[in-house]
Parts: C-alpha cells; sequence; structure tokens
C-alpha cells in the first residue's frame, strides 16, 4: 500500500466483473477507496461483497448509455466525497460477432458508440467537477489496440470505430483539462480472460488491468494525452 494514496477516491465504471473488477482490487490495495459502478446497483453490490476489502468500495449505478443515470450517479456521489482523485473509464460492449464494415446497421453502431466513446465523454462531463476539486486528479480511459490506426479491422466494426472515437477524445480531453491540472490516459489491456475477451485469451484480468493501475497511480502526469500498453506508450 503507497501510504501517499491512503484515503483517495477512485470511481471505475464496469467494474463489477473482469479488467474492471480487477482494477477495483488494485486501487485497494494501492490504498485508495473505490466507487464500484455497474448497471445496476444490485450488481455493484454484489460485486463489493467479493472485494478483498469491501469496507473501502461503495457501489454506485451507472448506465454509460443513458445520461440520466449518469447524472444521476454524479449527484449521489457528490453527497458521500469531496473530491474525486480518479475516474477510470472501463465499462464497455463487444458486440460484432456476426458483422463487418459492409454489413453492420446503424444501430448497431449507435450501441457501440454510445457505450465505448460517448458515454465515457459525458462520464467525465458528469464527474468533472468532483475531478476539479483533487490536487492531479486523473482520468484513464481503458481502449483497445483495435483503436490505433494500425489496428483497425473491417471484421470488428463497431469497436474499432468506438475506440479509434475514444483514443481521439482522450486527446482532445488531455488538452481541455491540462488547465486544471487533470491528467488523461488511454490504455489497451490486451486480449483478456474475460467475458469479452474469451476464455482462450492469454493474459489474466489482472494482467489486463496493471497499466490502468500505474496510469491512475505512478505515471508521470506529463504523459498526459498518450495511449499506452504494458506500461509502454504506443502509437495512436
Amino acid at each position: 500500500m503507497n501510504v501517499s494514496l491512503q484515503g483517495k477516491q477512485a470511481i471505475v465504471t464496469g467494474g463489477g466483473k473482469g479488467i474492471g473488477f480487477a482494477i477495483c482490487q488494485g486501487l485497494l490495495a494501492a490504498g485508495f477507496e473505490v466507487v464500484l459502478a455497474a448497471r445496476s446497483l444490485s450488481q455493484a453490490k454484489a460485486a463489493i461483497e467479493r472485494l478483498p476489502s469491501p469496507e473501502k468500495a461503495r457501489p454506485i449505478e451507472i448506465d454509460v448509455t443513458n445520461d440520466t443515470s449518469i447524472q444521476e450517479a454524479a449527484a449521489a456521489l457528490r453527497q458521500q466525497v469531496h473530491s474525486l482523485d480518479v475516474l477510470i473509464n472501463n465499462a464497455g460492449v463487444y458486440p460484432d460477432e456476426g458483422v463487418n464494415i459492409l454489413t453492420i446497421s446503424r444501430d448497431l453502431l449507435d450501441l457501440t458508440m454510445n457505450t465505448n466513446a460517448f458515454g465515457p465523454i459525458q462520464v467525465v462531463q458528469a464527474f468533472l467537477p468532483l475531478l476539479e476539486k483533487a490536487p492531479s486528479a486523473r482520468i484513464v480511459n481503458v481502449s483497445s489496440g483495435y483503436g490505433a490506426l494500425d489496428g483497425l479491422s473491417a471484421d470488428v466494426p463497431s469497436y474499432c470505430l468506438s475506440k479509434l472515437t475514444l483514443n481521439g477524445a482522450t486527446i482532445m480531453l488531455a488538452k481541455a483539462l491540462q488547465p486544471q491540472g487533470i491528467s488523461v490516459f488511454a490504455m489497451c489491456p490486451g486480449w483478456v480472460r474475460t467475458d469479452m475477451g474469451g476464455a482462450s485469451a492469454p493474459r489474466s484480468p489482472e494482467q489486463g488491468a496493471d497499466t490502468a493501475i500505474w496510469l491512475a497511480t505512478e505515471a508521470s502526469p506529463s504523459l498526459s494525452g498518450k495511449f499506452f500498453r504494458d506500461r509502454k506508450e504506443i502509437s495512436y
């Protein structure tokens, strides 16, 4: 545990399972108090019961595709904490099975973009007043190598486009929030054994979470706006 991080507040969207849950575990081990956000309050509460230090976590309901849900969550958290040191935009979907760029529907594109790209932007906007009250707050966007220009695949259309957009939003948010001293990073967790990644993926959720935890705790703020995998900068 890092004594300097004790009592700091972090929120993780999609924190109930997979990489998000592993990020929550890592942040708790580092000394943070964690707000675990899931699509339902019951899911968030159930996940907290599986954490090693459940007394240092609080549940909150956020559907990142619903602006009312985001705003209500931010309003509720403002009643519970004074400031927010870290925001991890982890919630996401990967719905491209059986489609490609020539067959995908507008509805599926809308769903993925709203969840993976537009949702994180709205979450940042809603929680910004709390982030601004913390010294040197950090935002970490969980992206993907599929969102890099050299990683785009015609067979994973909505996911690639959504993560490409999230990467662009990371660059813009970093520039917009620099005057407030808020750092913004994007990271690729790699191919991880989760509901999304499948059982054959080579990485554990803990391995996938490592870079996000590092960006939230140790990385230099001078790296704001950059894209990372395995704690190393990679190209957008």
